[in-house]
């Protein structure tokens, strides 16, 4: 059965602007933004372009006025101060007759020259102020022409005479006059042109002022609009879905999430209202599921009962009659031994043995039975300890062996100590079995672990000099009842290395056999070194309990 879904389209109001109001709702925030963001580039750049062109023209008026206009007056000025330093050595030499009289004539010809030579420069080309200066010029050409030249030449050659006969009245005052008229019509245009650009800088002013105000509101309102607009597409609508998502994943699954925003974050809307519509569709699948895992649970709960009640009776009424079997072959043995022949005595002890294996094997299967369901929590132990438990424990054969058992200092790990005496006791007890034609030497080994995958646990290591085990059998040996040897050259149940897997995964760690030693046999296992998390361990320990009773 499909999940519900939900579509939830608005219909277009009415007229044009609902038209164009159907049109913008149904863009995608991508592209709202995007128009929001070409029309603040146009303000923007519009803005930026008369902003520019305003300082262009404020910095032309402040040029014309700075650098053309002020410093034309100037040499305007200076060019006039020359002429009239020019006529008053004319007259004092006309006055005195003496020669030394034209040096202020000399020294005004050379300001003269470069005054007209820097008006040139400023005011050339330029309409109305190059015919001022052309007609400027022209007056001064004809003073010198008519007057001040002859004078000049006359006095040079001493002729002081000549020099007087050229009458001031009638040819130098007449000249000189039209010069002055003549710079007071450039100064005229100069002053009016100064005026102009004076004008034209504070109007300018004025102008870049009013656009950088209306830049500033423009702008202002422009950053409104966004920020409403970013809460009417963004924010707000992102809320509203977050605050109605947050109520579903509080556990009112009832609660419905509403369309909010553009089309893309009213598709995410959608999107969280059909999973809410999916989680309240399946829940009812989930509330099958967990009345049938309870059924399982109330299933697993009496098969575990059933299975300690198994374990009682293969304790206690299994084994009476298998010692029952065991002492009456004994008896037999003893009373009829001299009656029986050689084939008679041997079906006795077979009987014998098979009724002690049996009784060995059953007590090697409640053992490992048993790992994990008679742990109620972890302590800390003491691996010295546990090994000293585990060497007194195989006292019997470690004397017969003549073994030599050394370890390095063991710590302390969070676990059940009959259950790693048992590990000790079993590794070791393999390896004094297991012994090849050298007096056996077994070494306890221990490092910690920092890096890598098994970082902060203890890895330790049982190694012998025995006759070792192929790498083909690295995983079979853990296996329960797996043998690699005939019963006759080795007794044992094959539990022993199944039993010790068991309790390492039980204490949290892993158990292997190191397939690159070159002769001996090498078991390396790891235990967590978080001894002081006892309770965290004891919750492990409990669930692998269960875990472990259930199978």
């Amino acid at each position: 059965m499909s999940p519900p879904t939900r579509e939830d389209v608005a219909p277009p109001g009415p007229g044009r602007r609902g038209r164009l109001g159907a049109i913008t709702r149904s863009w995608p925030l991508r592209r709202r933004l995007a128009a929001a963001l070409t029309v603040t580039s146009v303000i923007l750049l519009t803005g930026v372009g008369l902003t520019t062109a305003s300082l262009v023209q404020l910095e032309r008026a402040i040029h014309e006025r700075t650098d053309i206009v002020s410093p034309a007056r100037t040499q305007a000025a200076t060019l006039m101060t020359s002429l009239v330093d020019q006529e008053t050595g004319l007259r004092g030499y006309l006055l005195d007759g003496k020669a030394d009289a034209l040096q202020p004539y000399d020294d005004g010809g050379k300001a003269q020259t470069a005054a007209l030579t820097r008006l040139d420069q400023l005011v050339g080309g330029r309409p109305g102020l190059s015919d001022d200066l052309g007609a400027l010029r022209t007056t001064v050409a004809d003073w010198h022409r008519e007057y001040a030249d002859p004078v000049a030449a006359a006095a040079r050659r001493g002729d002081l005479t000549a020099a007087r006969a050229i009458d001031p009245e009638n040819f130098g005052k007449p000249s000189f006059d039209a010069v002055r008229a003549a710079d007071d019509r450039l100064d005229t245009s100069l002053t009016t042109r100064a005026l102009a650009a004076r004008s034209r800088v504070t109007s300018t002013l004025h102008q870049l002022i009013a656009v950088l105000i209306v830049i500033g509101l423009a702008f202002a309102a422009l950053m409104g609009g966004i920020g409403r607009s970013l809460r009417l597409w963004v924010t707000g609508p992102l809320e509203r879905i977050s605050q109605d998502a947050s109520t579903v994943a509080g556990g009112d699954l009832a609660h419905t999430v509403a369309r909010a925003g553009p089309p893309d974050l009213a598709a995410l809307a959608d999107s969280v209202e059909n999973m809410r519509l999916q989680l309240v569709h399946e829940l009812g699948t989930v509330w099958e599921a967990a009345a049938k895992l309870e059924e399982q649970a109330d299933a697993l709960r009496r098969s575990n009962r059933d299975l300690e009640q198994f374990a009682y009776v293969a304790s206690h009424d299994l084994q009476e009659p298998l010692r029952k079997v065991a002492s009456f072959c004994q008896l037999l043995e003893r009373r009829y031994g001299d009656q029986l022949d050689e084939r008679g005595q041997q079906y006795i002890d077979f009987a014998v043995d098979g009724a002690k294996r049996m009784q060995k094997l059953i007590n090697d299967l409640l053992a490992f039975s048993r790992v994990g369901r008679t742990t109620d929590e972890f302590v800390p132990v003491d691996l010295g300890d546990v090994l000293a438990r585990a060497r007194q424990a195989l006292a019997t054969a470690i004397e017969a062996s003549e073994a030599e058992i050394t370890a390095d200092p063991l710590p302390t790990v969070a676990g059940d100590p009959t259950l790693l005496a048992a590990v000790f006791q079993n590794l070791i007890g393999n390896a004094i079995k297991f012994r090849g034609t050298e007096t056996p030497r077994i070494h306890i080994g221990v490092v910690a672990q920092s890096v890598g995958a098994q970082s902060g646990t203890w890895e330790l290591s049982c190694s012998d000099n025995g006759i070792g085990i192929e790498a083909d059998y690295a995983e079979k040996i853990f296996v329960i009842f797996q043998r690699l040897h005939r019963r006759e050259s080795y007794d044992g149940t094959g539990i022993g290395l199944a039993l010790v897997r068991k309790i390492i995964e039980f204490h949290g760690g892993t158990i292997w056999l190191d397939t690159a030693v070159e002769s001996g046999t090498t078991f390396r296992w790891t235990l967590p070194n978080n001894a002081p998390t006892l309770p965290a361990i004891a919750d492990t320990a409990r669930q692998v309990a269960v875990h472990e009773g259930a199978t």
